[in-house]
């Protein structure tokens, strides 16, 4: 059985990967495996495959991120993605909750 704490992990990362996705595209255009290393690296903990993609699906068909595609020298060219104005909306919108929430304790 989990600690309380260690729930509360869990709900302020793995199910709220799409503010740390939108915090990360924030910053530039990025591909999916980008994005999952950059969360580990960034901001401690590693989302599984799958559900990063779902994320980046979901936040795609809300309007939240745009999905382009780039050439490599080498293979297929790449999806990548890039937030929208409506995303960086509620990014900021998410970050107050975040902000409040923490003042409160």
């Amino acid at each position: 059985m989990r600690s309380p704490s260690e729930r509360l992990q869990k709900s302020l990362t793995g199910d709220n990967l799409w503010i740390y996705t939108l915090s990360l595209l924030s910053r530039g255009e990025m591909y999916p495996y980008e994005i999952r290393r950059a969360i580990e690296r960034e901001f401690g903990f590693r989302p599984g495959n799958v559900t990063a993609y779902i994320v980046l699906k979901k936040l795609l068909s809300g309007g939240f991120v745009e999905r382009g595609r780039k050439g490599k020298e080498k293979g297929p060219e790449r999806g990548y993605y890039r937030i929208t104005r409506k995303g960086e909306d509620e990014l900021a919108k998410g970050k107050r909750i975040y902000r409040k929430m923490a003042e409160r304790f």
